[in-house]
C-alpha cells in the first residue's frame, strides 16, 4: 500500500460524491414516488435517502441526516412509510437513478469500460469502510451491489459518501457546532449551500439563520459582516481536517494509483452531469 498524496483522499471523494448527490436534484426519484402519492419535495428527499435504514422514525432520520430541522422531518416521517414501504422506495430509487444516470451522461459513457472501470475502484475503496458509528452508510452497505456498472457505481459512491458524512456528524458534534451552525460557518467558507437553499430545504427560517449567525459571532467564528474571522477559518480547515482523517480508511486501502485514477474517472463524469444541468446554478456561494 502507497502513501497517498496530501489532500489525494479529499480531491477523490470531491470528484465521487456529486454523482450520488445529483438524484436529490432530479425529477427522477420524484416521478418514480409519486404514484404512491409521495410527491412533496421534502417527502421525496427523505423517503430516498433514508429507505436503507427501513421504516425509520423522525427522530432516527433528524439524528443522521443531522443539519434538517426536526419539524421539517416529521412532516414526512414516518407518514412516508404508510405510502410506500422502503423496499419499494428502494427499487424506485434504483430506477431514478438508472433514468438519471442516462439524461445526464448519456447511454453511450453509462455502458463505456470507463463506467465500468470507475465501478470497480469505487467498490474496492468501499471495502475498507467501517460500519461502526456510521448509520448511514452501514445501512447503505447492507443493500446488494447491483449488477449494471453505472448503477454499482452510484451504489459505490453512496457508500463513499455516507461513511464521510457520518464521520463528519461526529466531527461537527466535537467542535460543539450544532446543525444550524455547521451549515452558517460552512456558507461563510463559501463552499456551502447558499443561504436560500438551506433555508429552502433544511427547514429553517430567517429568523434562525440570524440566530446562528449571532451564536457563531459570540464564538469568534463570524465577524460582524457574517464572514467567516480567523478563528472561523482555521475551525472550518480543522473541521475538514479532522474529517480527512476519519475517512482515510477507503481511499488508503485503493491506494495512490487507484484513488489518482478513480478522481479522474469520476471527475469527467461529475462535469459533465454538471454541465448537463444536474444542480441549480445557484446551489453554492454565500448569496
Amino acid at each position: 500500500m502507497t502513501s497517498l498524496p496530501e489532500g489525494a483522499a479529499r480531491r477523490c471523494h470531491n470528484m465521487v460524491n456529486p454523482l450520488h448527490s445529483a438524484v436529490y436534484f432530479s425529477p427522477a426519484l420524484g416521478k418514480e414516488l409519486a404514484p404512491y402519492g409521495i410527491e412533496d419535495r421534502s417527502a421525496v428527499y427523505f423517503a430516498g435517502r433514508a429507505a436503507p435504514l427501513g421504516a425509520a422514525s423522525a427522530g432516527t432520520v433528524t439524528a443522521t441526516f443531522y443539519n434538517f430541522s426536526h419539524a421539517l422531518v416529521a412532516r414526512s416521517v414516518p407518514a412516508v412509510w404508510e405510502s410506500a414501504s422502503p423496499a419499494t422506495v428502494l427499487a424506485a430509487r434504483v430506477r431514478a437513478v438508472d433514468t438519471m444516470l442516462r439524461e445526464l451522461l448519456g447511454d453511450e459513457a453509462v455502458s463505456s469500460p470507463e463506467m465500468a472501470e470507475a465501478a470497480g475502484l469505487a467498490l474496492k475503496a468501499a471495502e475498507a469502510c467501517t460500519r461502526a458509528g456510521r448509520p448511514l452508510y452501514a445501512a447503505n452497505a447492507d443493500l446488494p451491489v447491483p449488477d449494471d456498472p453505472h448503477l454499482a457505481y452510484w451504489h459505490a459512491a453512496t457508500l463513499l459518501r455516507e461513511h464521510r458524512g457520518d464521520a463528519h456528524i461526529a466531527v461537527l458534534q466535537s467542535a460543539g457546532l450544532d446543525p444550524l451552525e455547521a451549515l452558517v460557518s460552512h456558507t461563510a467558507s463559501g463552499r456551502g449551500m447558499a443561504p436560500k437553499w438551506v433555508l429552502s430545504t433544511r427547514g429553517y427560517n430567517q429568523q434562525d439563520w440570524t440566530a446562528a449567525q449571532e451564536r457563531l459571532r459570540e464564538r469568534g467564528v463570524l465577524d460582524a459582516d457574517g464572514e467567516l474571522t480567523a478563528e472561523g477559518t482555521a475551525l472550518r480547515k480543522e473541521l475538514e481536517e479532522n474529517t480527512d482523517r476519519l475517512d482515510r480508511g477507503p481511499y488508503e486501502y485503493l491506494g495512490a494509483e487507484g484513488v489518482e485514477r478513480l478522481t479522474e474517472l469520476a471527475g469527467g463524469f461529475s462535469a459533465a452531469a454538471a454541465n448537463a444541468g444536474a444542480f441549480p446554478g445557484d446551489l453554492f456561494g454565500k448569496g
